[in-house]
């Protein structure tokens, strides 16, 4: 089978952000068996080495670049540019910020690859690539959109968690982003998303549409079971921290539930693991015990040495690979529940996989009872392992996306 796989996201080297780790991890499982040619652009963080590497795993790497931001002007041309922005995106019914990534020069291309027939099937890795899919490819290839994460319902989620740096913006930009997914919806032949709650707001926009559940997963190689518990009082959280998503979350345990944790455990530590960490994610290190590392050479070596793993998001949808990753590296988690979306880790019947937290008052709990319950960290540790190992390895996922992508799910 000739797969063209579309994403505006380089996915190289897998580790940048959960965008990366999903495409690149399907992408390689599809290419055990089929060819494929992979589209991508190339952001300014995207070195040379990058792109010979992923050459590697695909019959054919195509490189467009980025398209530069007319809106990064100041003052009045600035404010014409985004206004002028809002009305080509409201005519288009097309967000925004996928606008700016959209490429004549990519859509032609598709176009030309559809027509000629030079594959069989095209999968857009998250939904900002379904620009490119046109409603007569139907007739011609099978269509697949790796949603990741739904744009429609992630911004409802940011402005009713008070997280959105503009709710008036967004609430302008919700009907175009609800007919962009719908749109989709409609004329793609499969739609993938991560959890059962993804599929069940998608389908409340497409009732007719074809919804695959295909979790993330890791790579047990890459997250080996750690050797020893090392006990302390060293908490750690995981991610890219230039997302709004990874930086609400280490603002709320750093301004909320450190300082009272502190006043129990003194010697307490907060690690803030991550790529390309912000000014505002920077400026937390001057609280006390708060350690922000930028990208480090190994996210496993970070991750054993810690007491815990904190998955203190208060917004976003789907599994997230922070905290399975921490599973599988049989590091206890904490999460709230967006952190623990998607996985059973507690209830009749299942045993306890993690501690559920929400409140200042439950993550303080829940620290307490791991800082001083070397029992409940093994417990934990060992019972995390085994569902990563058992329902979410990439392997796995690798082989229902390309029955989703053949249809032989249907």
């Amino acid at each position: 089978m000739n797969i063209l796989m579309i994403s505006s996201t380089f996915p190289y080297p897998p580790s940048r952000s959960g965008t990366e780790v999903r495409t690149f991890n399907l992408l390689k499982a599809l290419q055990n068996n089929h060819s494929v040619t992979l589209i991508a652009q190339r952001s300014p963080q995207v070195s040379d080495r990058d792109i010979e590497e992923m050459k590697k795993w695909v019959d054919d790497l195509i490189v467009f670049p980025l398209a530069p931001d007319e809106i990064s002007a100041q003052g009045i041309s600035g404010i014409w540019a985004k206004g002028r922005r809002f009305l080509e995106s409201a005519l288009k019914g097309i967000p925004a910020n996928v606008l700016h990534r959209y490429s004549p020069e990519i859509q032609a291309l598709v176009d030309r690859y559809v027509t000629e027939g030079k594959c069989d099937a095209i999968t857009c890795e998250h939904s900002a690539n379904a620009v490119y899919i046109r409603p007569q490819f139907r007739d011609r290839v099978r269509t697949v959109v790796n949603v990741h994460s739904s744009i429609y319902w992630g911004t409802i989620n940011y402005i009713k968690m008070g997280a959105s740096e503009n709710p008036s913006r967004d609430r302008l930009y919700l009907p175009i982003l609800y007919r962009y997914e719908k749109n989709y919806c409609d004329i793609c032949d499969r739609i993938v998303v991560t959890t059962e709650d993804d599929a069940r707001q998608l389908q409340q926009l497409s009732p007719d549409a074809k919804i695959s559940i295909i979790t993330n997963g890791v790579d047990l190689e890459l997250f080996p079971y750690r050797r020893a518990d090392p006990g302390g009082h060293h908490l750690i959280f995981l991610g890219a921290m230039h997302f709004p998503h990874n930086i609400d979350a280490v603002r709320f345990f750093v301004l909320k539930v450190l300082p009272q944790l502190r006043e129990q455990y003194p010697d307490v530590t907060y690690s803030i693991v991550g790529n390309r960490p912000v000014p505002e994610v920077l400026a937390l290190a001057e609280h006390p015990g708060v350690v922000v590392t930028g990208r480090v050479p190994s996210m496993v070596d970070s991750l054993h040495q810690a007491t815990a793993c904190v998955v203190s998001l208060q917004t976003g949808f789907g599994i997230k690979n922070k905290t399975i990753e921490a599973m599988a590296a049989g590091v206890p988690v904490i999460g709230s529940d967006r952190g623990l979306e998607g996985l059973e880790i507690e209830g009749e019947n299942i045993p306890l996989r993690a501690l559920r937290a929400n409140t200042v008052a439950e993550y303080i709990s829940a620290i307490d009872r791991l800082f001083r319950e070397p029992d409940l960290r093994q417990t934990l540790s060992q019972n995390g392992r085994q569902l990563i190992e058992q329902n979410y390895t990439w392997k796995g996922s690798g082989q229902k996306y390309e029955q989703a992508l053949m249809g032989d799910d249907e």
